[in-house]
């Protein structure tokens, strides 16, 4: 099981509509805790739209010292200069991805709940596999259901990190912790929590500390 401290993995909401107050409320919320990445993962807009949201928060993000990816395209990371790139199971494959973008690029792969799928990743230079759904999600519905086990076998045998992803919240997530996840991709449960992103973040914070305590 990995000894490095589960972090938070945050992903944007699928649309923002005003841009500006987004991005204030990225940097409030980046500063109430520990944030390792930040995934621009918007659907359903133009490629403008995303090369805005981008400058726009990458900035924020990276002075914070938090990485920002892509979702899905590859040619707007190379093209914006992002700090890497998250691939889904229809997307480009990973191999030619990397050799588009280089070995200093972070590139994430969508494993669902399949072994095989993430060891494959694994062979292909994934810096991370993703597993998921967890829980239920507001955000989108997802294809898969995945089980803390797969978690525990994945960070007992390898060293790439496993992401888990899903529906989580800082009230569901310590299982994942403890199982060996080590990054929490999070969305709603940041962005649409009740006392807001920024208190969202400090009590996954909470919960990740207690959770790794107790693992």
């Amino acid at each position: 099981m990995s000894i490095e401290p589960c972090r938070l993995y945050l992903l944007t909401p699928p649309r923002l509509d005003d841009l500006d107050t987004f991005a204030r409320d990225l940097a409030a919320t980046l500063a109430a805790g520990d944030v390792a990445a930040l995934q621009i993962r918007l659907k359903d807009v133009s490629d403008a739209d995303i090369r805005a949201a981008y400058r726009a928060l990458a900035p924020i993000a990276q002075n914070a010292g938090v990485a920002v990816l892509i979702n899905d395209r590859v040619d707007l990371a190379q093209a914006l200069g992002a700090d890497g790139v998250h691939l889904g199971q229809d997307d480009m494959p990973l191999r030619e991805a990397r050799k588009i973008l280089g070995p200093q690029a972070m590139i994430g792969a969508t494993a669902h709940n399949s072994r095989h799928l993430a060891m494959l990743a694994g062979e292909s230079s994934a810096d991370y596999v993703a597993f998921g759904a967890f829980f239920e999600s507001a955000t989108k519905t997802p294809k898969t259901q995945a089980t803390t086990d797969l978690l525990s076998w994945w960070s007992e045998l390898f060293e790439i990190p496993c992401v888990a992803i899903g529906g989580i919240t800082a009230d569901n997530c310590a299982p994942l912790v403890q199982a060996g996840a080590d990054f929490l991709a999070v969305c709603g449960g940041v962005w649409n929590a009740p006392d807001g992103p920024a208190e969202a973040v400090r009590a996954f914070n909470a919960t990740i500390k207690k959770a790794s305590l107790a693992a």
